[in-house]
């Protein structure tokens, strides 16, 4: 059976992140009879910002199922079920929003998803697809062009635990009037329809 796990970030309800993540993770599930989908919504839910009892344990040789663990088992759980994970987030001051960093400050966990090796940091998670929804105010493609620095990162990070196979999916100008959100929102079909499917196989 197909687990999605689909990871939302917009405090908003009707953000377009959201609601575009959602159009992927549906037509996951119609080429998917019986998927489960697991939602970590993050502006729910916000994930604590690491604290030094979570810092002294990842800084010690300690065990799995030390309490200071919990939160971020139970996050790394839901990922190593999923064969997709989903990613809807805007992008903040051309980055990450904090809970979607906060939250990956609890995945990145050396010995757990990562091991660290003189030739650099090897990732322990098995690959899988990865689809990141990103929502940006201006451009990233056409002028006047706006700094990025999410879609590196995220590529980085995901790949620093072993899963390289990230697909972004950007919406934007869609702080660009409603003519800009309109051709946004088409690209994303165009996409969906096309690209989605390959990923699927």
């Amino acid at each position: 059976m197909t687990t999605i796990l689909q990871i939302l970030v917009s405090p908003r309800p009707q953000a377009f992140s959201r609601q575009v993540a959602g159009e992927v993770v549906a037509r996951i599930v119609d080429h998917r009879a019986g998927a489960t989908v697991v939602t970590r919504d993050l502006a729910r839910d916000p994930p604590p910002h690491p604290d030094r009892d979570l810092y002294d344990a990842i800084l010690s040789p300690t065990p799995d199922d030390d309490p200071r663990f919990a939160l971020s088992e139970t996050y790394i759980r839901e990922l190593e079920a999923a064969d997709f994970i989903v990613v809807g987030t805007p992008v903040n001051n051309f980055t990450v929003p904090s809970s979607l960093k906060a939250w990956i400050d609890h995945i990145v966990r050396i010995r757990r998803t990562f091991r660290s090796t003189p030739d650099g940091k090897i990732g322990l998670l098995r690959d899988r697809p990865l689809i990141v929804v990103s929502a940006h105010g201006g451009y990233v493609t056409i002028p006047p062009i706006q700094p990025d620095f999410l879609t590196d990162y995220v590529r980085t990070i995901f790949a620093t635990i072993g899963i390289p196979s990230v697909e972004f999916l950007r919406l934007e100008g869609m702080s660009r009037g409603p003519e800009a959100v309109a051709r946004a929102l088409d690209a994303a079909q165009s996409w969906i329809a096309q690209r989605l499917p390959q990923l699927l196989g």
